[in-house]
This record gives structure tokens, sequence and C-alpha cells, in this order.
């Protein structure tokens, strides 16, 4: 596939139902996890604008920093801490409206209003989670929960 992306305006359904297909063919053929977790994070950044998109993987017992898009971010989160931590305890999607609000949350940036996190499950087990920040309130709902899971699912663990 060409590395250019074919943005599209519309709906959140809309956006995502153009991306994953593009997604699709920038997984396809390639066996190394960095680049796969790479280019989906820049695709993700690329479409919807938001402030941080990126992965932790899990490693021994944290989270690790791994590809991402946008500002420097915090490089290493126990498990049950913040919203990736507690995510990856859970092994369930977590929305944040709001990050204030949330108990423990780790404040890598200021800028970060509002959060969603997306367990990578590998063999019933969380491997890791994709963390998308939006410097606006409020920015993420089923509907992203729905397109992110899916994405998620498409990335090939060999």
């Amino acid at each position: 596939m060409a590395e250019d992306l074919h943005i599209v305006q519309g709906d959140k359904a809309t956006m995502y139902t153009a991306l994953i297909p593009q997604i699709k063919g920038l997984l396809e053929g390639e066996p190394d996890l960095v680049a796969n977790l790479a280019n989906t994070a820049a695709a993700l950044k690329e479409q919807f604008g938001w402030f941080w998109v990126g992965f932790y993987l899990v490693k021994h017992d944290e989270l690790v920093l791994g590809p991402f898009q946008g500002p420097v971010a915090c490089t290493r989160i126990r498990k049950g801490r913040g919203v990736c931590g507690t995510s990856w305890a859970e092994a369930r999607t977590l929305i944040v409206p709001d990050v204030e609000k949330f108990p423990g949350h780790i404040a890598c940036s200021s800028l970060s209003r509002s959060e969603i996190v997306v367990p990578l499950i590998h063999n019933n087990t969380v491997v890791g989670v994709l963390d998308v920040d939006s410097a606006e309130l409020d920015s993420f709902d089923t509907t992203d929960q729905q397109f992110l899971e899916a994405i998620v699912a498409l990335i090939p663990w060999s």
C-alpha cells in the first residue's frame, strides 16, 4: 500500500469505516510488531488529529511506552495505576470523559482532557494497551470503543 492515507471527513463512524481498510493495507504482509504499531498510531493520529495516540506494551510487571504519535509521554506505568494500568488490570476498554475526575490519573501532559484506553489481548492475555488522549473534554464514546477494539484486533502478533 502507498504510505499516503486518504483522510475522510464526516461523522466518526464514516471516518473509521474509511480508515480500517487502509490500516489493514498497512499491516498486511508486515510481520514486525513495532512497525505495525507505529503505522497504526500514525494513521489514527492523522485521521482524527487527537492530542496523543500510542501503545504501551506489557514487559514484566509494567506497561512500557511503545510506538506513539504526539508529545513525549510517561515511559512506564504499573498495573492498576492510571487509566492505562487500570485497563490492563481489568482487561477492558475504559472511556474517561474528564481525566481530572479519574482516581489516580497519571498526568503525562496537563493538556490531555479526555482519554480512551483499549487493551490489546493475545491468547486471552493483555499484552499492551492502545492509549488515545484528546485535548477536549468528552471526546470518546462507544463508537470509538467499537472501532478502536476492531482496529487493535487487526494487529498481527507473530
